[in-house]
């Protein structure tokens, strides 16, 4: 009887553990798959690209194990027709193995595309075996078919202090002017605190709305944003804002505008500045932004928000706080 008892308990046991090992079999493992956030195509996200232009293509990836590659493909749509065959693919490699990245890109459109509108297609491959695929539309202009077509035109920096006035920038000069000979080139310049920035620009090719900033950021922060979305008003001083609407095509347009109010005392800053210029709500320079000595970058971001196109453009000058 106990015999048996023995027996009963062992085949119970048996069974019990063939059926444990049976669901550890059927257990189905999930593999995380990567993730893409935060997409720009297009400078400004416009998600347009210029024949023979700079295109402007950001992302940020989170992967499941590990990135093994990403890549790019601009693809025609099969609803559309275009004058010939064209695609364009890129592959990054730089980002295998790592976890998450940020990947901010500038190539050109080439010569040889043709206008319309395609697919834009973002792959990630995880080394653990998953596959995103992102899709995104974006449409190919030769620049003559722009709705506008900004371009700056000038751009021009100078400092004025009880010193004198000096000229720092001028780009259809040549860029950089040295204090000492007057040549233009690759040349440091310098502004002095207590002296005022004056920065202008011109820009062409534009109409209906648009706003411009132009900005001053301490090189050490790494902030050099390309669009006016993607400002950090706590690493940016503005040195100065300005809109237009509803404005008629104009090949010269520029925000050192006499019929603002406070002409000609605008698009200036003095260095040492307790607020800046961020026109109706100045901010104060404190925190991040607290003045000291060291590179800073001057820029002009401009966006028409008729027809979303942007440019921007930036130089360097030392600031001296001694």
């Amino acid at each position: 009887m106990k015999t048996k008892l023995l027996n009963f308990i062992g085949i119970i046991f048996l069974c019990i553990t063939s059926i444990s090992c049976s669901n550890d079999d059927d257990e189905v493992i999930v593999l995380e798959e990567p993730t893409i956030a935060n997409i720009e195509v297009g400078l400004n996200n416009n998600e347009i690209g210029v024949i023979g232009r700079d295109f402007h293509f950001n992302a940020e990836i989170l992967a499941g194990d590990k990135i093994d590659a990403i890549s790019l493909k601009i693809q025609p749509k099969v609803s559309e027709t275009y004058a010939f065959d064209w695609s364009l693919e890129a592959v990054w490699e730089e980002y295998k193995g790592v976890k998450n990245a940020t990947v901010h890109k500038h190539f050109d459109i080439p010569e040889s595309a043709a206008e319309g509108i395609y697919d834009l297609i973002i792959t990630v491959e995880d080394e653990n075996g998953t596959k995103l695929e992102e899709v995104k539309t974006i449409t190919i202009f030769l620049p003559e078919s722009l709705p506008v077509d900004p371009k700056l035109e000038e751009f021009s920096v100078s400092a004025r202090g009880d010193s004198g006035f000096r000229i720092l920038y001028i780009l259809s000069r040549g860029g950089y002017r040295d204090s000492e000979t007057l040549e233009y080139g690759d040349y440091n310049v310098f502004i002095n605190e207590n002296e005022t920035l004056n920065p202008a620009a011109t820009i062409s090719g534009i109409k209906d709305d648009g706003k411009l900033y132009i900005l001053l950021i301490n090189k050490k922060h790494n902030h050099r944003p390309e669009s006016i979305n993607s400002i950090d008003f706590t690493k940016a001083i503005v040195v100065d804002v300005f809109e237009h609407n509803d404005l008629e095509q104009t090949d010269r347009w520029t925000h050192v505008n006499y019929l603002r109010p406070e002409f000609p005392d605008i698009s200036k800053l003095l260095i040492g500045a307790s607020v800046d210029n961020n026109y109706p709500n100045p901010i104060e320079i404190n925190s991040l932004k607290v003045w000291e000595s060291g590179d800073y970058y001057v820029g002009v971001i401009y966006k028409n928000t008729t027809y979303r196109m942007s440019l921007f453009h930036y130089l360097e000058v030392s600031i001296n706080m001694d």
